[in-house]
């Protein structure tokens, strides 16, 4: 019984259990292969469509959508046109496939849905290169319409044609019609605007400002506009102060019903290369052949740092900021609006009410490129002596810079913009950022590189050859005459308040140092 009992109790070598090593090496196996099923199963997923990027597919619902964003864009507005088979040259550096992961749901041609409706009115003669991007970018932090007032270079036929392709954007050229209908205003039987008539150069686009202005106005309130501003096509807004959004409506939104206009100090460039082609964005590969540095205005610094710095700010020139320093202003669009001046606005039947920004600027790319100087003595015909640029620009570097131009070699003028406007003192950059006259900005410049990048301004060029070639063009004659240089007669107008007709303002210096003999510097 012993015997038979441990015999039927002794496992047999088939019914043995799995050994440790056996064991370990199964559990091994499981582990490998399990994430490596989940893995092909994810890619799988993903391939077909069936899994969310959270990066390029950016739900409103989750997060606040980027000024000028619209859920209900259909994917046929989203799409891009391809630039590979367009056989069209990118006119502003090289194309690329849409990178930007916002641009998708992005919508340029809107009217109706944004709040407050603001627009922007100038008068230029720039190119593509810079018009696009300038144009693009005030689209991006809210900016719904443009009336844009062509000359030279922006009203060819192959500038104004795409311009005028563009939704939102109101191309108007100077006719002979324009300049009879100016010739009407009442503008030339006031005294406001007065002391600016019948002077070349700075004066008479002075003069031609203010009435693009004025008929600005009034395609403002037909429709339906509700804040207007001047801006020239080398100065960005900088919203700053309004958080994430970065959002010219948000910050105009917020401002009280009862004031009738916001000043922004304008902040000046600073370059610190003298080889700069693009200063809004990134120049193709270069990385650092744009502009970021900006000094910043007498308004939005305190007032010992200013003086106590100022000698080094200015750097041997005649005043803290080559140009003008005393901003540029949003009005709101309302009944008996004028302009005051490129600068300002004013009204015919009350004194407005004005406040001043206390962090959002303007920021006037203040010859950014060598260039700029022999493209501004182009514009204008004055004799290069310091007594005749007095009759044509009102301020003093200007002068000196068209003297510089008019009269010395390209290596001379090249000397003299290295000296006067290019910054590469790094100790002293370094100094005068410590002390918060100098600033880094950074936004401009990354929204027009994500522009770029994203196809935006090649697109818009491959567009309007492709209307060109499917539709026929319309010739317009265009004959330009000195409005500017004569008088007219003109009906009286007896409904001007005496208040209003406080002179223009003109395009003024930051104060200098003679300011601190008037009142101490410690208040």
């Amino acid at each position: 019984m012993a015997g038979l009992f441990y015999s039927s109790s002794k496992p047999s070598p088939s019914s043995t259990p799995s050994s440790p090593s056996s064991s370990f090496s199964r559990l091994l196996l499981l582990v490998t292969l399990l994430p490596l099923s989940l893995a092909c199963f994810a890619f799988v997923l993903q391939w077909r469509g069936g899994l969310d990027d959270p990066v390029t597919h950016w739900s409103s619902q989750d997060r606040p959508e980027f000024p000028g964003m619209s859920s209900s864009t259909s994917e046929k507005q989203r799409s891009l046109p391809s630039n590979s088979d367009s056989g069209c040259v990118d006119l502003l550096g090289q194309s690329r496939a849409p990178s930007f992961p916002y641009f998708r749901d992005w919508s340029f041609d809107y009217q109706s849905d944004l709040k407050p409706k603001i627009c922007i009115t100038t008068s230029t003669s720039a190119g593509l290169e810079q018009t696009l991007p300038w144009l693009f970018y005030h689209k991006v932090i809210g900016v719904s319409t443009f009336y844009l007032f062509v000359e030279g270079k922006a009203a060819s036929p192959n500038v104004s044609r795409v311009l005028e392709t563009i939704p939102g954007v109101k191309v108007i050229h100077r006719t002979k019609e324009l300049e009879e209908q100016q010739a009407k205003s009442r503008i030339w039987n006031e005294t406001w605007l007065a002391s600016f008539f019948y002077k070349p150069c700075n004066y008479e686009l002075f003069v031609k400002q203010s009435l693009n202005m004025e008929m600005a106005i009034k395609m403002a309130q037909d429709s339906g506009m509700e804040w207007i501003i001047h801006l020239d096509t080398d100065e960005l807004i900088h919203p700053s102060g309004t958080g994430y959004e970065y959002s010219l409506r948000k910050l105009l939104g917020n401002i009280s019903a009862d004031v009738d206009a916001v000043i922004f100090p304008n902040y000046e460039s600073s370059v610190e290369r003298d080889d700069i082609k693009e200063p809004f964005s990134r120049y193709r590969t270069s990385s650092s052949s744009y502009v970021s540095m900006f000094k910043k205005n007498y308004d939005h610094l305190p007032r010992d740092v200013y003086f106590g710095n100022y000698k080094e700010a200015t750097r041997g020139n005649p005043n803290y900021f080559l140009t003008y320093g005393n901003g540029k202003a949003a009005a709101r669009v309302q009944n008996h609006l004028r302009p005051n001046g490129a600068h300002r606005w004013h009204n015919y039947r009350k004194s407005p009410k004005e406040i001043k920004l206390e962090e959002s600027a303007i920021l006037h790319y203040t010859y950014p490129k060598f260039s700029d100087l022999t493209s501004r003595r182009d514009r204008c015909g004055c004799k290069p002596t310091k007594v005749d640029v007095k009759r044509c620009f009102m301020l003093e570097f200007d002068r000196a810079a068209f003297i510089i131009a008019s009269t010395a070699s390209s290596e001379e003028m090249l000397q003299w913009y290295q000296e006067h406007v290019v910054w590469t003192d790094d100790k002293l950059k370094l100094k005068l950022l410590r002390k918060g006259i100098l600033t880094r900005i950074y936004a401009p410049m990354v929204i027009i590189q994500e522009l770029r990048e994203a196809g935006v301004f090649s697109s818009v060029v491959t567009s309007a050859h492709m209307s060109l070639n499917n539709s026929s063009t319309v010739r317009i004659s265009r004959e330009s005459s000195q409005v500017t240089g004569r008088r007219r007669v003109l009906e009286a107008h007896l409904d001007i308040d005496t208040e209003s007709q406080e002179s223009a303002v003109p395009p003024q210096s930051p104060p200098g140092l003679e300011a601190t003999q008037m009142e101490p510097l410690s208040e």
